[in-house]
């Protein structure tokens, strides 16, 4: 579907135009992008998203990719006949189930992002939480959301202790693309399954990145009559939280993108990744695709 040779080339020129003030407002700074829902899934979409990547990085933008990868593995468990069991939205995870998590994200979604991007001419870098020291992280103490005196053991889910984030700006400097995948270790060298929402918002904070960018399969945060919400506020989102209008999985998506918007990301954008380079057209354009977060 390459509509572009209809374009009349002053049309074109326009376009281009358009972008050069963002080029220049964003140059050399850095967007952390979590990566999931259906974008991951259609070779369409990811071939738009890897173009987006290497677009951002020749324009002298520093994107680094933060990966989820619950429908790979939700798959791969069922190859091995486990059920995947989810509390508050957490995945819980027995030492099994963290060894499928280890080697669907870390060996298979990881690779396959890092050779897309590589294959429209990036030079794309796969870490861990491992690889430098980069997460380092602590069992989830996770409390019932309606009985704070009843605590759920999840197993291997970890919660951030710290993030150095050394390893990330080295591979940057070096004209590399980051693609982190969501997995923390522990004080005895264990592992841990972290929400790639949770790491991408703490990986924005500490790199004091410009835009933190999520890529999900919704059009955005919908009101209760499914109207795009273009713009929220905290306020707004704890009457949508009261109110039961963002509720599931949206909960960490919007308190992870919160804690950044709070701690000095300049702006937080959860837009549609079912959209056709709907990153490119959110960063270097006029147009708003999905809903943007400000801290106040």
């Amino acid at each position: 579907m390459n509509d572009s040779h209809r374009i009349p080339p002053r049309d074109k020129a326009e376009i281009l135009a358009q972008a050069l003030p963002y080029i220049r407002k964003y140059h050399g700074k850095t967007m952390v992008i979590k990566y999931g829902g259906n974008a991951m899934t259609d070779p369409a979409l990811q071939k738009a998203f890897a173009e987006d990547v290497v677009l951002l990085k020749l324009v002298g933008i520093n994107p680094v990719v933060v990966h989820g990868g619950g429908p790979q593995i939700e798959t791969a468990l069922k190859r091995l006949g486990k059920k995947g069991e989810f509390i508050q939205g957490m995945r819980v995870t027995d030492a099994e189930t963290m060894e499928v998590v280890e080697w669907v994200l870390a060996g298979e979604v990881q690779q396959d992002i890092v050779g897309l991007i590589n294959q429209v001419g990036g030079k794309a870098v796969g870490l861990t939480g491992r690889d430098g020291g980069l997460i380092r992280a602590q069992k989830l103490k996770m409390v019932d959301n309606n009985d704070p005196s009843k605590e759920y053991d999840v197993g291997q889910v970890g919660d951030i202790v710290a993030i150095d984030p050394s390893v990330v700006k080295a591979l940057q400097d070096d004209q590399f693309i980051p693609v982190v995948s969501p997995i923390g270790f522990g004080e005895h060298n264990e592992s841990y399954n972290i929400n790639a929402d949770v790491v991408a918002a703490k990986l924005a904070t500490v790199l004091k990145a410009e835009k933190l960018l999520m890529l999900t399969n919704i059009p955005g945060v919908l009101d209760k009559q499914g109207q795009l919400l273009a713009e929220l506020t905290m306020k707004r989102i704890d009457e949508l939280v009261a109110d039961g209008t963002i509720s599931g999985g949206m909960l960490p998506k919007i308190a992870g993108a919160l804690d950044a918007a709070k701690s000095g990301v300049n702006a937080v954008h959860i837009i549609d990744g079912r959209v056709p380079h709907a990153m490119l057209l959110e960063i270097l354009t006029d147009q708003a695709y999905g809903t943007m977060i400000r801290s106040h």
